[in-house]
């Protein structure tokens, strides 16, 4: 169960990157989820340096510590995406 949960909040956490990022990102939904997965992991780590272990009901902090990661992911990652795999476009004359 904590793979499909760390599937559908990378997901969701990309998603919500790419809307929050200016202008049209090239990254596939499947590349997209896993950038998600990884900000999760950032955003975590990054809150338990602050000191942001668990609270009781909902952890707002902790979950913009995700989101802020999972931006800066996004935004890195699909740079690094269109510069080695994306599609040139061509011009025709």
């Amino acid at each position: 169960m904590g793979w499909l949960w760390a599937i559908i909040v990378g997901f969701v956490l990309g998603l919500l990157a790419k809307l929050i990022i200016p202008g049209k990102q090239h990254s596939p939904l499947w590349l997209t989820t896993i950038f998600g997965i990884l900000g999760a992991i950032v955003g975590n780590s990054i809150a338990r340096a602050f000191g942001v272990e668990s609270t009781r009901g909902i952890d707002w902090s902790r979950h913009i510590f995700q989101i802020v990661a999972a931006v800066i992911i996004v935004y890195l990652g699909d740079m690094l995406y269109v510069a080695t795999l994306g599609k040139k476009k061509t011009q025709r004359t």
